[in-house]
């Protein structure tokens, strides 16, 4: 991961091409940096003979302390000479672990003030030892860059290209350094160019030309490095070194004021700012990498530890992570889009990111039931759309008109949530935490089954008892087709009858709000608790607003509007899988699993990879048909100014494409063969009940709910719940509970480094560096999210730590 000293600067030399003096000019900055503190100079890969490495140069010419990690003989692109070599392959992984190895080691080794170059090889773009170009695969360590730019023809295109692609990978680019050319003269071009963008230039003169006599050639050689220490014009090495100097101090200072700023002004979503009053509350993070934060503090646990460290983001920030942070691909989706259109009006007009996202959502999520999308900024709108789609198709077809005073409600579940803005608050209970001073409530809410390992074994919990009731297998759990005609549903069906049938009786005698839709987020119940669901509970739900029985306070039976497919039955029916949807508990949408589909469905989260904010609301064309009409008053006037953004729609487009390469990759059959195998033992055979897997181990899952202190655990897909026990508190969002027993993997790592030592154990983390982690709680319960390609042996440390933390308070 990023690493950053108080005592040691390092920077990362890229050249915008191969020949373009990055040797010779990191040499020149080497020697430089020799006057005035130790330096050190580290070549990751190299490849031809050894009398003509870049190691050998620096050594004649600059007194540094020289290494290289990959030696190959062949003089050719790195990917291509470890082909050659017929060694073992080497990964990105195992590259820049090496890296980040030697930047700590040399860190350790020098207390005192030193400067470090690290120097790759060709041009940005040049593939690593595994193929992979060098901009991606060093992005983890995020170290400051050096540009070496093109003095030659062609030059200011590739040095432009190069900070372009550096750019876009986030990279900070501290300064610009080329040769001058009289006759080409791109030094001052690029002066202008990079001065307009606030990026430091200099340039140097060339190197004089090799000489036959090795000795002649060392004094030339040597005497021109002399001269680029000195210039009149302050464009002299010495300079380059002071100012790279000043960059790295700024950098410090900057990142040391941030959480005395940040108290001073940001206004935090769901904290409350009394708890964090001392700037060691602020979490600063500096930058991101695949599924971890890089988090500055002050006080490192030694003088010569890195002031940035590894911080696994467990909860997926916010449940929106879906490759990891800082993926490529996405990253490019944004840009090719922002390049393109930048934002353009989207009402009665088309481009191609918002048609193609529509598209692939008919083809994804919405396959067998939906025909329109509604494209809007973030999940709460996208409820709020939702919502006002179900409203108006349900006065449609009761015969009454969307402008009279009609008093109108949801049916939901208890505990859900469905956004922040008032319409979407209005589909929740008015209890609980989430409401405000406008918030009414308008609608019924029952209380469901929920579904969790209790003490080694998978059970349901019903609503009306005090008691689980057991099931051989997860798997037996979310056989909801198996499931019907069991006493489960018939007791459900009496249940959510009994009090839609009391509503309707207690509403027509005080003339009460009239329930127009059913509300649900389907499986799981995220900010309410991290409550599962049991499916067969919600597809019973359905079937019961969709019967058209008038006692229940729901529509006649009818299909209308829409065709094949596209009507719709007794009370619309609106899935929330803004944190559900495109496989974060398993599957792509819930659905299949439920055995009946929505007739209106919300995405986000996941829908742009975790980069940039969109939703989108699926609908049955019986839906849409409710908004047409002769007049304007009859459309759907919901907006805003960046409806479709075209940025967030392409991003979309990008994740989708990568989830479907994921799916079929098979990368997901190892973690979803292990959860076939549950139950194998007592006559359960091999039946896969499609989307029951998770990323988290089975026979973990079972060991902690059997601890002392757990009161449940559950995991689908991506996400791991744990509610422990809390005797004093009770439970509920305002309990405390989680967070003080989880405390304590904020340190846990620096537990494990004060007793195996600093750099003693290589972790998943980006540069193999012990991390902490960053998790959220709800109340008693503490939930973890992997991305969808977070790597096993990640998750494998993750349960380990979590292990450590809950076997401290209670074992089996």
């Amino acid at each position: 991961m990023s690493l950053l000293f108080r005592h040691l600067r390092v920077h990362q030399v890229f050249g915008a091409n191969t020949e373009v003096g990055k040797t010779v000019l990191t040499t020149a900055l080497v020697r430089a940096s020799a006057r005035t503190s130790p330096v050190y100079y580290l070549k990751p890969v190299s490849t031809g003979s050894l009398s003509d490495a870049d190691t050998a140069h620096v050594q004649r010419h600059a007194p540094a302390s020289t290494h290289c990690l990959f030696q190959f003989d062949h003089p050719v692109s790195p990917h291509l000479a470890a082909q050659l070599a017929g060694r073992p392959p080497v990964s990105d992984e195992t590259l820049v672990n090496a890296i980040a190895s030697y930047v700590r080691r040399t860190a350790d080794a020098s207390p005192q003030p030193a400067r470090l170059y690290v120097e790759t090889a060709g041009g940005v773009h040049s593939p690593t030892l595994s193929g992979t170009t060098q901009a991606d695969a060093y992005r983890p360590l995020f170290l400051p860059t050096i540009l070496i730019g093109d003095a030659k023809l062609g030059g200011i295109s590739s040095t432009i290209a190069a900070y372009e692609a550096l750019l876009l990978r986030g990279y900070i680019v501290d300064a610009v350094l080329l040769f001058s050319d009289s006759y080409y003269r791109n030094e001052e071009y690029l002066a202008q160019y990079f001065a307009d963008r606030n990026v430091w230039l200099a340039s140097f003169e060339k190197p004089p030309a090799l000489l036959s006599n090795p000795d002649e050639n060392f004094r030339s050689t040597d005497a021109y490095y002399d001269r680029l220490m000195h210039s009149p014009d302050g464009q002299s090495a010495l300079d380059a070194v002071k100012h790279l100097d000043h960059a790295h101090t700024s950098r410090l200072a900057e990142l040391d004021s941030m959480p005395r700023r940040t108290l001073d002004s940001v206004w935090w979503p769901f904290v409350q700012h009394s708890h964090f009053q001392s700037e060691a509350d602020v979490n600063v993070i500096d930058s991101a990498s695949s599924d971890f934060f890089s988090t500055y503090t002050k006080t490192p646990a030694s003088p010569t530890a890195s002031l940035l460290s590894p911080q696994l983001d467990s909860s997926a920030s916010w449940w929106t992570q879906t490759f990891g942070h800082a993926h490529t691909n996405t990253t490019l989706a944004a840009a090719r889009a922002a390049g393109r259109y930048g934002h353009v009006m989207f009402p009665g007009a088309t481009h191609l990111p918002a048609l193609r996202l529509t598209e692939a959502l008919l083809r994804g999520p919405g396959k067998g039931w939906a025909q329109r999308v509604f494209i809007s900024d973030n999940g709460s709108t996208g409820m709020e759309v939702a919502i006002k789609m179900a409203l108006r198709a349900w006065t449609k077809r009761a015969g009454v008109s969307p402008t009279t005073s009609e008093k109108l409600g949801v049916l939901g579940l208890t505990g859900s949530y469905h956004g922040d803005t008032i319409g979407a608050m209005d589909a929740s209970e008015k209890k609980g935490v989430y409401t405000c001073e406008w918030h009414q409530g308008k609608g019924v809410w029952i209380d469901p089954p929920t579904v969790a390992f209790v003490d080694g074994n998978v059970g349901v919990k019903m609503p009306t008892e005090d008691r689980w009731r057991w099931f051989k297998s997860l798997r037996d759990v979310y056989d909801v087709e198996a499931r019907r005609g069991s006493d489960f549903e018939s007791a459900y069906r009496a249940y959510i009858e009994g009090i839609l049938r009391a509503y309707e009786e207690e509403r027509k005698a005080v003339d009460g709000p009239r329930l127009a839709a059913l509300v649900i987020e389907p499986l799981v119940m995220g900010a309410g608790g991290m409550k599962f669901v049991d499916p067969l509970f919600q597809r019973v739900l359905i079937d019961v607003v969709r019967s058209g029985k008038p006692e229940l306070g729901v529509c006649p039976l009818r299909d209308e509007g829409g065709g094949e497919g596209g009507g719709w039955q007794g009370l619309p029916v609106v899935f929330d899988e803004v944190f559900v949807g495109l496989y974060r508990v398993g599957v792509e949408s819930t659905g299949a699993l439920l055995g009946a589909h929505p007739d209106i469905a919300v995405n986000a989260k996941v829908l742009t990879g975790g980069l940039v904010p969109l939703a989108v609301t699926l609908a049955r064309e019986g839906v849409f048909r409710a908004f047409w009409g002769a007049g304007k008053e009859r459309a759907l006037l919901h907006g805003h100014s960046y409806s479709a953004h075209a940025v967030g729609c392409e991003v979309a487009v990008e994740t989708l494409k990568e989830i479907g390469k994921l799916v079929r990759s098979g990368e997901w059959e190892e973690a979803r063969r292990r959860w076939r195998r549950e139950g194998e033992g007592e006559g359960e055979g091999t039946k896969d009940v499609k989307g029951v897997w998770s990323f988290w181990d089975l026979e973990f899952v079972q060991r902690l709910s059997k601890l002392q202190g757990v009161e449940e655990v559950m995991a689908l897909g991506c996400v791991l719940a744990i509610k422990v026990v809390d005797g004093a508190q009770g439970t509920g969002y305002t309990s405390h509970a989680a967070e003080k027993v989880f405390e304590k993997l904020k340190y846990l790592h620096l537990h494990v480094a004060e007793h195996a030592g600093q750099h003693a154990l290589v972790t998943g983390a980006p540069g193999g560096a012990l991390y902490s982690v960053h998790y959220r709680t709800l109340g008693n319960v503490a939930y973890f999210m992997t991305s969808l390609n977070t790597r096993p042996a990640v998750v494998r440390e993750l349960e380990d730590r979590i292990w450590d933390v809950l076997g401290a308070r209670g074992a089996e």
